[in-house]
């Protein structure tokens, strides 16, 4: 009787430790996408408290997809779940004219960079900081938009272009390009 009683002891013993052992799994996939999430949930809404409840949301939504998501997982909750918070709305694709635009030998402040950034649309913005910034393929990039690689690239074309001219125009007190 003793060693039934020790047995079912170690039962709930090993239970409690894969318990623990998943929050933990779970509280490491938290920590080494938090960082990203985060960044990108900033630059799109251009707010803290708004960068907060998006991280929030996609991680909860992520992990009720699955215990322990994915990259993917976890991009497509965060995509998800700027869209049903109207981040991403159907936008109306306007091309930009294609001049030329030289930035000279100006440096150009980080400031200047993350106020540019905010002026794009948020389809480009979004499109640009994937791409340009976290480095996803336009494929990737594609399938978390559902839209076609030309449409990402064009996208991404669009956003750099907007970008220069944002960044060569001399006032700073609002968006030029957009």
């Amino acid at each position: 009787m003793l060693f039934e009683f020790d047995k079912h002891r170690t039962k709930i013993s090993a239970r409690a430790m894969a318990q623990q052992s998943l929050a933990e799994r779970q509280r490491d996939i938290y920590e080494s996408h938090r960082h990203r999430v985060f960044s990108l949930s900033y630059y799109m809404t251009g707010s803290e408290i708004e960068a907060e409840d998006l991280l929030q949301g996609t991680f909860i939504s992520a992990f009720r997809k699955a215990d322990e998501p994915d990259q993917v997982t976890i991009d497509h909750a965060l995509i998800d779940h700027m869209k049903s918070h109207m981040l991403l709305e159907e936008e109306e694709f306007v091309p930009v004219p294609a001049t030329a635009v030289t930035l000279g030998r100006r440096n150009i402040l980080r400031a200047d960079l993350e106020e540019a950034i905010r002026c794009l649309p948020a389809t480009e913005r979004l499109v640009f900081l994937l791409m340009d910034v976290e480095g996803y393929a336009s494929a990737r990039i594609a399938d978390l938009l559902r839209m076609s690689e030309a449409e990402v690239r064009r996208t991404a074309m669009s956003a750099r272009i907007r970008l220069r001219h944002e960044l060569a125009s001399n006032e700073r007190d609002g968006c030029q390009a957009a």
